[in-house]
């Protein structure tokens, strides 16, 4: 079956140091990485990374950084043909790294912003369609409606947190949040299939909790869309979401145990699910 993501791109410039630093405060750092980001790539590169057929529709910038963006969607294997082009800058974020991995970012959306729905179909095949709450929710609105009339599923990894029209809510299969999203959506009006990531404490979904897989972490940059992307791929290549929670949750276990620079190592990724889900 096919995936199609829609969803933001960023560059993300990731900088590491001791610790993040408080107001008025200036470290030295130990390092820089760019980064390949947005939550709406980062998720479809992952479902694609494990072998699922996966389409992106999004948009980049004509600065330096969409050019950077464009060649990484590019030699990728995702399907591509309905990413636009935006004749301002992309979108950006800045984060810093501190050495326990836990960071903070400060993220420009610019391009993402500009989205236009009316350039994007849901390809032939489509069983799955993911959004994001970083592109505007008029675009997530009309993409999830012609989604539901297409016969395909909605999730929504509503990060970050915004108020959802009870029109939005009523194409959403799955919503997918963290702690603090989860407080925030703890009143909707309509209730949709929620699962609640809790980072090192693991996920919770249809009153379970999967824990998280021990390892020595890394970063936790970019772990959560690694775990969704994940999550969409295992579903949509036929597990149930009871065997397919364990298996994404090892594939960001891989993550946030991988220095960011290594990540792109897609051997290493499947020796490490293997090991894991094989032991």
């Amino acid at each position: 079956m096919t995936i199609l993501v829609v969803g933001a791109l960023h560059l993300d410039v990731v900088v590491r140091a001791a610790h993040i630093p408080a107001l008025d405060e200036t470290l030295a750092g130990s390092g820089v990485d760019y980064v390949f980001g947005g939550k709406g790539g980062n998720q479809a590169l992952a479902a694609a990374r494990l072998g699922e057929t996966v389409h992106f529709a999004g948009r980049a910038g004509s600065d330096a950084f969409g050019d950077v963006l464009r060649a990484r969607l590019a030699a990728s294997p995702l399907n591509i043909s309905q990413l636009q082009r935006d004749p301002g800058p992309s979108g950006m974020s800045s984060a810093i790294v501190n050495d326990a991995g836990e960071y903070g970012a400060v993220i420009v959306s610019a391009a993402n912003l500009a989205i236009d729905a009316d350039q994007i179909e849901i390809p032939p095949e489509t069983s799955l369609v993911l959004l994001q709450n970083e592109i505007p929710h008029e675009v997530n609105l009309a993409i999830a409606q012609r989604a539901q009339a297409a016969g395909a599923t909605v999730w929504l990894n509503a990060a970050p947190a915004r108020a959802l029209s009870d029109d939005m809510l009523a194409c959403v299969d799955l919503l997918i949040v963290n702690r603090v999203e989860a407080a925030f959506y703890a009143d909707l009006t309509q209730k949709a299939d929620v699962l609640t990531t809790l980072g090192g404490e693991g996920v919770t979904y249809d009153g379970s909790t999967y824990p998280a897989w021990d390892v020595a972490v890394a970063s936790t940059h970019g772990a959560g869309d690694m775990f969704v992307g994940a999550l969409a791929a295992f579903v949509s290549q036929g597990a149930s979401m009871n065997e397919a929670l364990p298996r994404a949750q090892a594939a960001a276990a891989w993550l946030v145990s991988t220095p960011v620079a290594k990540r792109d190592d897609d051997h290493a990724l499947y020796a490490f699910l293997d090991a894991q889900l094989n032991r």
